[in-house]
This record gives C-alpha cells, sequence and structure tokens, in this order.
C-alpha cells in the first residue's frame, strides 16, 4: 500500500511522478497521456463509507442515485471519496486501514497510479464516529475571537489528516439574513465582517495541517425567501456585492484557501452552479482564485431536476463545467458517461475538461499523491500491524484532552450573558429546580452537522463515541451541596402540557429555577434546527413559552437558558427573567462551559453574532437594515430587536473614557488614528469586546444605518486598564455605488465604539475629503488595533 504505480511502458519514473519536474509540467504531461474517460474520472467523486472491519470501503446507497459499481468505474480512475467516515459509524483505526486499502486499490487499478481524493465534513468538528464534537460556527462567532478559532481548526484538521482525509467541506460564510432558515446554526452570524474574520481564521487553522478547506456556499445561499432551505434568493446585486460576497473576498484574499463550494441557489433566474459571471469571472478572474470548485452535493445534477436549465445529463455537465465547477460531488452523475457523451458530440469543448482537470490534478500533486513515495497508510497508523485490524480498534482517539480543552475554551467564549438583575452568578442555592426539554439531554448541546445527530441517529443501538454530560450532570458537580429537582415540563417540539404542573411545583419548592429550553438539530424536519428544519416564525418550539410562562408567574427567580441553533423571541421572559443565558449549541464540553457561568467559575464574554428578536413573526430582519427598516410610526410592526448584535453581559465593570482623534479630517486615500481607555472598574477579571461600527450619514446609494468594522477582546483584571488605538483605513467606508463599481465617497462619517450594536460608548465625528474614489479587490480590509501595555489606576 506504498507506492505509485507509473503508466504502462514508460522507462523509469513518469513525469507526473517526478518531484523535481515543475508542478505545471507534471500536470501538462499527465494530461497529455491520458485518455477523454481516465480524464472526466478526475472530475467526480463517490460517496462510499469506510468498513468497520478494516475493508475496503463500500459505495454508499442512496435514494437521489441509482447505485454505483466500483469495479466498473476504477479503471479509469477516481477523482475523490466522498465522506468515508461521516457516512456510518467506524472506529477510527479501522476505518483508517479501510481508507488506505481502498486508496492502495484505486492507484493499483488505472494506468497512472492516482489515488483518490478524500473530503469529509468538518463544520463542528471533524464529522467522524469518536471525534470531538465542537461548538458549532454560531459559537465561534459569539467568541469574536479569531485567533482560538484558528487554533481549533488547526486541530480538526490535523486529526483529519492523520487519519487519511484532505479536503473539509467547511467553513460556512452565509451571511444570516433571516433566522428562520434551519441553517443559522451553521454560520458565524448577520454581519459580513464577523462572518469574513472567523472564517478566514478557520481557514486558515485547517490549511496549516495540510487540509483542502472548502469555502461554501457561494453566494446567496441565506438570503432565500422566507427562510426556507434551498428556495429562490431575493437580493440585488447591491445587496449580494456589500453583505454577501465580502466574507468570500475576504477568505480568498488572505486564508490559503484552496476550494470553493457552489450554491445551490437560483439569483434572479440564475442557478449559482451555472454562473459564469460568478464562479469564473468574479471568482478566478477578477479575485485570482486558481483552487478547485466543488459542486455542491446534487447540485449539478438540479440544473436539470430543480432548476429547469438543462434539458438532460450532457446539457447539465456541458453547463456547470462551462460555468467553472470543476468536481462533481457527491457522486458520479452528470460528469462520467453524460459529460464525455457531450464532448464526442461536439456540445462541449474537451478544453474545458482539461481546465477542470488540470486544476484538481494541480491539487493532487500539491498534496503529495502522485509522488513516488506517496503511501496509502496514514500517519496514524504508522508502525501498526495492518494483517491485524482487530488489534487496530480503538488505537486512534479522536477525541483527547487537548481536544476536549480546546472544545471547553471555545464554548466558555461563547456563552452569552443577555440579561442578569443580580441573581448570577447563582453562589451557592440550596435548593436548585433543573426544568425543560433540554435540562437532562445529552444531545443538547450538538449541532446538525455533528456526528451523533447528522449520522448517528440512523444507528440508534451504535454508541455515542464521546462523553456528552447533561447539564444535570454537570451541576451536580459544580453545586455539589445542592438539592438539584429535575422535571422536564415539556418536550422540544411535541405540545405537550402534562408536564408543566410538576415544574411548576418544582419551581415553587426550589431557591432558583433554571428552565434550559431550546433546540434538537436534526435533518430535512427531524429536528427544530439544522439543515430543512426551517421555521414559520421565530416563537419556541412546541409548549416551551407556556412552560415558560407557568414558571415566570412564581415568586423563585427563573433563570432561563438556552441551547439553540436559531436565536428565538422569548416574549415576557425578556423582562420577567432573572437571568438569560444564551448558548448555541455550545459541543461536548457545553455543559461545563453553562455550569461555570451560573456559578461564577466562569466571567461570561460571549456576544451576540446574532439579534435576539422581540416578536416572533419581526424576520426577516437584521442590525444592518437601512433606516426604513428602523421602528417607525408607520408601521405597526416594531423590528427592534430585544437583543442587538454584539451585545453580551459580564460580572465586571468596564469604563471608556479619554478619546482622542490623530486628525478630524483624512483624504479617500487615507486613515484615521483613535485611541480610548478600557478600564475594569469591577471587583473580578473580565473580558470586553470592544466593536467599531461606522455609520455614514448621506451615501448616493441607501446605505445601513451603521455595520461592523472591526473588533478586539480586551482582558483586564480588575482596577487594570489598557490603552487601545484603532487606525481606520477610509477605505472600510466604501460600497457598492449607482453604477455597480465600489465607490468612496468623500463627506462625513461617524466611527462609534460600542458595546453592542446598540450600545454606542464613544463617537468620533470625522470627514473624508478630496476626489470620489473608486476601489476593487485589493482595497483594505481591516482596522488596525494595538493594545498598549496595562496600566495601573
Amino acid at each position: 500500500m506504498n507506492a505509485n504505480v507509473a503508466a504502462e511502458n514508460i522507462p523509469g519514473i513518469a513525469p507526473w511522478n517526478d518531484p523535481a519536474v515543475p508542478v505545471a509540467a507534471r500536470v501538462d504531461a499527465l494530461i497529455a497521456a491520458m485518455t477523454l474517460q481516465e480524464k472526466t474520472a478526475q472530475l467526480y467523486g463517490v460517496w462510499v463509507g469506510a468498513s468497520d472491519q478494516g475493508g475496503e470501503v463500500a459505495p454508499y446507497q442512496h435514494d437521489m442515485e441509482e447505485a454505483v459499481d466500483l469495479d466498473a468505474l476504477l479503471p479509469a480512475g477516481l477523482g475523490q471519496l466522498t465522506r468515508p467516515f461521516g457516512t456510518g459509524p467506524v472506529d477510527p483505526a479501522l476505518g483508517a486501514l479501510s481508507l488506505a486499502r481502498t486508496q492502495a486499490r484505486i492507484a493499483a487499478t488505472n494506468r497512472f497510479g492516482i489515488p483518490a481524493l478524500a473530503h469529509d465534513e468538518c463544520l463542528a468538528g471533524f464529522a467522524a464516529w469518536g471525534a470531538t464534537a465542537y461548538p458549532v460556527p454560531l459559537s465561534w462567532g459569539a467568541t469574536f475571537d479569531p485567533d482560538t478559532v484558528r487554533r481549533m481548526a488547526a486541530v480538526i484538521g490535523r486529526d483529519m489528516r492523520a487519519v487519511g482525509v484532505h479536503q473539509g467541506l467547511a467553513p460556512v460564510l452565509d451571511v444570516v439574513r433571516d433566522t428562520r432558515w434551519g441553517r443559522v446554526e451553521e454560520t458565524i452570524g448577520e454581519d459580513p465582517y464577523l462572518v469574513g474574520t472567523i472564517a478566514t481564521a478557520y481557514v486558515q487553522g485547517l490549511e496549516s495541517a495540510g487540509i483542502v478547506a472548502t469555502l461554501k456556499h457561494f453566494v446567496g445561499y441565506s438570503a432565500s425567501r422566507a427562510g426556507r432551505n434551498l428556495a429562490p434568493s431575493s437580493m440585488g446585486p447591491r445587496e449580494r456585492a456589500d453583505v454577501l460576497l465580502p466574507p468570500f473576498e475576504m477568505a480568498i484574499r488572505e486564508s490559503g484557501v484552496r476550494s470553493v463550494m457552489s450554491a445551490y441557489t437560483d439569483t434572479d433566474g440564475m442557478p449559482s452552479a451555472a454562473d459564469e459571471d460568478l464562479l469564473t469571472g468574479l471568482l478566478r478572474d477578477t479575485w485570482g482564485f486558481d483552487g478547485t470548485v466543488v459542486a455542491d452535493y446534487f447540485a449539478i445534477a438540479f440544473l436539470k431536476t430543480l432548476h429547469g436549465i438543462a434539458a438532460d445529463w450532457p446539457d447539465a455537465a456541458g453547463t456547470a463545467l462551462g460555468a467553472g465547477v470543476d468536481v462533481e460531488l457527491p457522486t458520479v452523475k452528470a460528469y462520467g458517461a453524460p459529460l464525455a457523451e457531450a464532448v464526442n458530440d461536439g456540445r462541449v469543448p474537451e478544453a474545458l475538461v482539461d481546465r477542470a482537470l488540470r486544476r484538481t490534478l494541480t491539487q493532487k500533486v500539491a498534496l503529495g499523491l502522485l509522488d513516488p513515495d506517496w503511501n496509502a497508510v496514514p500517519a496514524a497508523l504508522d508502525g501498526a500491524d495492518l494483517a491485524d485490524p482487530a488489534a487496530l480498534r480503538g488505537r486512534i482517539d479522536l477525541d483527547g484532552p487537548e481536544n476536549r480543552a480546546l472544545a471547553r475554551t471555545i464554548a466558555e467564549k461563547a456563552v452569552v450573558l443577555l440579561s442578569n438583575d443580580g441573581t448570577l452568578p447563582l453562589g451557592r442555592p440550596r435548593r436548585i429546580a433543573l426544568l425543560g426539554p433540554n435540562a437532562d439531554e445529552p444531545v443538547a448541546v450538538l449541532g446538525c452537522y455533528s456526528f451523533p445527530q447528522h449520522i448517528g441517529v440512523r444507528h440508534p443501538t451504535t454508541p455515542l463515541g464521546i462523553e456528552l454530560p447533561t447539564l444535570r450532570d454537570t451541576l451536580a458537580a459544580e453545586f455539589p451541596d445542592a438539592e438539584i429537582t429535575v422535571a422536564r415540563g415539556t418536550g422540544i417540539d411535541d405540545g405537550d402540557l402534562s408536564g408543566i404542573g410538576a415544574a411548576v411545583q418544582a419551581a415553587r419548592e426550589a431557591d432558583v429555577a433554571l428552565v434550559v429550553l431550546g433546540d434538537r438539530a436534526g435533518l430535512f424536519g427531524r429536528g427544530t434546527s439544522g439543515e430543512g428544519c426551517d421555521v414559520e416564525t421565530l416563537a419556541l418550539p412546541g409548549a416551551q413559552q407556556q412552560l415558560l410562562d407557568s414558571l415566570l408567574d412564581l415568586e423563585t427567580p427563573v433563570v432561563t437558558v438556552l441551547l439553540a441553533g436559531r436565536p428565538y423571541a422569548l416574549g415576557r421572559a425578556v423582562a420577567e427573567s432573572a437571568a438569560i443565558v444564551q448558548c448555541f449549541f455550545p459541543g461536548e464540553e457545553g455543559t461545563h462551559a453553562i455550569a461555570g457561568v451560573l456559578s461564577g467559575r466562569t466571567n461570561p464574554s460571549g456576544r451576540l453574532p446574532v439579534s435576539v428578536p422581540r416578536g416572533t413573526g419581526s424576520q426577516p430582519g437584521t442590525y444592518l437594515g437601512a433606516r426604513l427598516a428602523q421602528a417607525s410610526e408607520v408601521s405597526s410592526i416594531d423590528p427592534t430587536p430585544a437583543f442587538a448584535f454584539g451585545h453580551g453581559l459580564s460580572y465586571t465593570r468596564f469604563d471608556w473614557t479619554d478619546l482622542t482623534v490623530d486628525v478630524q479630517e483624512a483624504p479617500t486615500d487615507g486613515e484615521f488614528t483613535l485611541a480610548f481607555t478600557v478600564r475594569n472598574t469591577g471587583e473580578r477579571s473580565g473580558t470586553e469586546v470592544v466593536q467599531l461600527y461606522l455609520h455614514d450619514p448621506v451615501a448616493s446609494v441607501v446605505q445601513p444605518v451603521q455595520r461592523l468594522v472591526g473588533y478586539t477582546r480586551v482582558e483586564l483584571e480588575p482596577g487594570r486598564a489598557r490603552r487601545i488605538t484603532i487606525t481606520v483605513p477610509a477605505d472600510l467606508a466604501s460600497f457598492t455605488g449607482r453604477d455597480g463599481r465600489r465607490v468612496l465617497e468623500p463627506g462625513e462619517l461617524e466611527l462609534r465604539l460600542a458595546a453592542s450594536s446598540a450600545d454606542p460608548r464613544l463617537t468620533a465625528r470625522v470627514a473624508l475629503t478630496g476626489a470620489e474614489r473608486h476601489l476593487d479587490h485589493t482595497r483594505r480590509l481591516h482596522t488596525t488595533v494595538v493594545q498598549e501595555p496595562l496600566v495601573e489606576m
């Protein structure tokens, strides 16, 4: 299982196997030697599942495609293996062996000895049985901490690479436009700058481990009408350019990303997988992306079956290939025999096949898959006796102490304290009533792309593979002297009212009532959050609001805890709960993080990556709204959120003072420098999240009232301060003008230093002078933040 195989009848080492030959020359030589069938074979994947006995992978049979015959396909080669670990429960060591044996077979079967590129999901950790379940991306956004997210991604990538995976299908860069959408939990938030900076950090971490990261979904998937999954998008070109594209642009420029996934989206009649202007004109010709574009699963077939813009499979193949989609996933449909047919009958130029092939082979060369010393056996199996699969079971630990410690760090930084009347931290309560459907539910901390919720639910007799302590477990450890009474009250979405009386009685007899509400992650209607689990309103699912209101009628203080994939309107609880703690599926260590915040062991520092609505029907909504999107006297609907984007409380206090601005006016190609002091005036250490918003009072086209252009976490001991200096390039005030080009106009601006989008603390009024400028993708994207050393007060 360790040697690449040279092509037949070529003496010595073939040029494509020779590391001394330049990459482009290696690829060109290989393309010149291949038949059309061998070329197209490199442009599709096959969906497989690894064997739990260590044997070769088996094609995954699913209802959207006919069965695949690997024996018939492999002599021509194979581009990708789809989700060998993320299709069924398999011990990681035996899965790695299964993948290695399959890769050896693939390389030995095709003329050129080319193995497949193996990809898997890694949206909230490596989606494999027994791998760490990290917080979901919405929690990454809540940390406002790219550095920690980068570290997490590097560890995820290390674990994937160690077992033979090459590509990860993450992160999601869709900007939330409507929180009724089920996939909100997979996003990073509702602000493009936050999404871009966190996602770019994630990609940098994943790529640093040798994993090909995949930006998805390009572009507009989250702008669907009414928050419905896989629905048409209503965005105009300016929303697309100024809200939805910037995170992708940032990641392309700064992260080293090597793959992009096209979206299912139909925008103004043009599916993304057929959009040459998007996938080639913008992505490649303008931004300079030189990696691979892969199709979202079945998206090429959807050009025929869902979008109706292709007459048959060859037509669908030619349309997607011409637009710039290089690889068909998850399995072969259009890019196999139909694509070859379209080339042979002249409908598709073979040059388009060669264009996509050059990109895919270049990536395989870069990964070392064509080198003479390529070895199918991954690093995690080095030195193992591969002849005894049974002895391998348990050899690989994908959830070790380092992973769990990092998962807890992120979960702790992501907990958002929305409100608190002084009840938290709890101190030493004698009697705790722990109530609600998520109070004693192990999987309540997991998102829909975690292995247990994505795949494990189809294998109910298989153990979860990871430890998932419930909040009941962690509270018992956090408050060992307390008597904890548990009552479910109601289910997540069953509407059952029969248990509310018992919950009320338990709360009446307690010193404090903790009611744990929220979601159950799932897929396509099997959950209340997740892919295909869209909602009509933002009311809590089922009878959870009735349970909450019944508890609020009591004199016992009620602390509301949310374990959810989206924000919900909480009705009376906004004003009447003693405290509200918001968590977005915080992963396997999440209940430890929550218990620490409740006890005060951890000082909360999370901030909202999405606004929490006041009403159940005020969607779509976002803090990025223009003036017409704000509350007014001419509409009976008030869209003002209960808790705004960027909001989050602490157990200490911070003062912001002494703002200075270096210049009041700067040219349109200049910059401003702000300096101010943040002081911890409380009695314990804590973290303030400084946010910088830009307000443009007068512009040639309608602008959002404000938008985030920078942020930083400031950690301070009590009685200490930091001097924060922020340099703000004028480029950050640019937007898409009337003619569709990005423009920077002279005029007045407000730079608002704020604790949230609704809590400005210091405001600098400045002006841009000089000529109007047109900018492109080379413009400056970031503020520069310097935190000076601690000073005594």
